[in-house]
């Protein structure tokens, strides 16, 4: 087992974990030390176990609010996914007039005869 030294309140701890696991360990320290420093700021010399006592406790109420939001959120979640789906919106579509298209070939074919007429004449 690897043997890590990590700092908390200013103060070292030699601690053991499992091989691979040492920068969840790290980590970890990283966190109790940053509840750890503002109480040594504030209240100056504290003994390790009172340090750690109070420093796991702020962690603690912070895992119990995410736990909480957590479980708020879930609840959440379940009441959205229970809402029945709403009905899909129906839409219509123009349906194009049958013999539209040869209608607008004539249109387009008597335009262009006229168009060709009244060149012929200006020329």
């Amino acid at each position: 087992m690897p043997d890590l030294e990590i700092a908390i309140g200013g103060r070292s701890f030699t601690v053991s974990c499992q091989p691979g696991e040492e920068h969840f360990l790290r980590g970890a320290a990283a966190m109790l030390d940053a509840e750890a420093a503002p109480l040594v700021a504030q209240m100056g010399r504290l003994p390790e176990t009172r340090i750690l006592l109070m420093a796991g406790l702020m962690l603690a109420d912070k895992a119990a609010a995410v736990e909480d939001e957590n479980r708020q959120l879930k609840l959440k979640l379940a009441e959205i996914e229970s809402r029945p789906q709403p009905e899909r919106e129906k839409l219509e579509v123009a349906v194009v007039p049958p013999g539209l298209r040869e209608t607008l070939e004539e249109i387009a074919a008597r335009a262009e005869a006229m168009a060709a007429s009244v060149e012929e004449r200006l020329q």
